[in-house]
């Protein structure tokens, strides 16, 4: 071997000791070590798995006071139905879920229509003065908990933006020949986007609008009386909805679309064992998991915080789970919770983390 040779290979054979020793570094002061050798967790990545596409907002309207309407287009966006949603990853990488409101029918485009909520958490607000056309952002999805069942006959009851899942169920319906009502409530006409599309749609009386500056709050104890074939759908405020379960004759319950979970906090305190890492917490009666996680864990991932986009999905090792999501299948809650929103059945938790 030439001396020019052997000396490259020292060089080469040199610098890998020296990054082996730096990754060992690296690995020996982060906040999971040490880790046991485990099963491969899914800790953290939950639905970040999922297939993220580029849309672009090629039309922007407001339908009405407070909403914006974005058309969004892309290449080989997959097929929707009724009840579906999508995340969009927004500009500051917050990640927020919307339901798409156009026609299942028209491929490469998507729908969405938000309200500007102003004491939220600031995703309506970023979609309101951030996305205009020529905007490109990411979309992941979608997915659907809310998909329309087959029936000959539904009622539904949006309260104001909730119309926007009911919206292609109206039409699906229409276009079935299924015999269908829609109850559109929200604090004035004003306020309630599509109402004059849905009233052609719904041409002979089938829709009823009630807003509270004319006539205040919906009478709902029509409900008491429909058909047992009848289906119901309702998704609005989490006051109407609980509304409509409770008119309602017993043993009957609606199909529902909650804009946000089940309270995060209530009960006692319980114990969290962070296993890779070799931690105990407290999570307070008044904490999420995620909360008294990143106290520990600064790092571990989230976005949405309401248990609906499923990055802070994790394995659950032990104990029982109080589950409050609205995204993970039966499959997925038998061995991992989403951390933003569910919670300890009982005294403690063991996560894979």
């Amino acid at each position: 071997m030439t001396m020019p040779r052997l000396r490259t290979v020292v060089l080469i054979a040199g610098a890998a000791v020296l990054a082996k020793r730096a990754v060992r570094r690296r690995i020996t002061t982060a906040p999971l070590w040490p880790m046991p050798t485990l099963d491969e967790p899914i800790s953290g990545r939950g639905r970040l798995a999922t297939v993220t596409r580029r849309a672009l907002v090629t039309e922007r309207t407001e339908p009405a006071e407070g909403v914006v309407r974005l058309r969004l287009e892309g290449t080989g966006l997959p097929a929707w139905q009724p009840g579906a949603h999508v995340d969009l990853v927004l500009p500051s990488g917050l990640v927020r879920q919307y339901s798409l409101c156009g026609d299942p029918a028209e491929t490469d485009t998507y729908t969405v229509a938000t309200r500007l909520i102003e004491d939220g958490r600031g995703g309506s607000r970023e979609v309101h003065e951030q996305l205009h056309v020529g905007t490109e952002i990411e979309i992941r999805g979608p997915r659907n908990r809310f998909p329309l069942v087959d029936a000959p006959a539904y009622v539904f009851v949006a309260g104001g933006i909730g119309i926007t899942p009911v919206l292609p169920m109206l039409r699906a319906a229409e276009a079935a020949g299924a015999d269908w009502r829609l109850l559109y409530c929200g604090r004035s006409r004003a306020t309630l986007p599509y109402v004059d599309e849905i009233e052609k749609l719904g041409g002979g009386g089938r829709v009823t609008v009630v807003t509270e500056d004319a006539s205040g709050r919906p009478d709902l104890g029509f409900l008491a009386g429909i058909p047992e074939e009848t289906v119901v759908y309702c998704c609005g405020p989490e006051g109407l909805m609980d509304a409509v379960a409770a008119a309602l004759p017993e043993g009957r319950t609606p199909h529902l679309e909650r804009f946000s979970p089940a309270a995060t906090a209530g009960g006692g305190p319980f114990e969290v064992e962070l296993r890779r890492s070799g931690r105990t917490l407290t999570v307070a009666p008044d904490q999420s998991v995620l909360a008294a996680v990143r106290g520990q864990v600064p790092g571990v991932a989230y976005s949405c915080e309401q248990g609906f986009c499923g990055t802070c999905q994790q394995r659950v090792l032990e104990g029982e789970i109080d589950h409050r999501d609205e995204l993970l299948t039966d499959a997925e809650r038998a061995g991992s919770m989403l951390i933003c929103v569910s919670r300890c059945a009982g005294e403690r938790l063991v996560l894979d983390l």
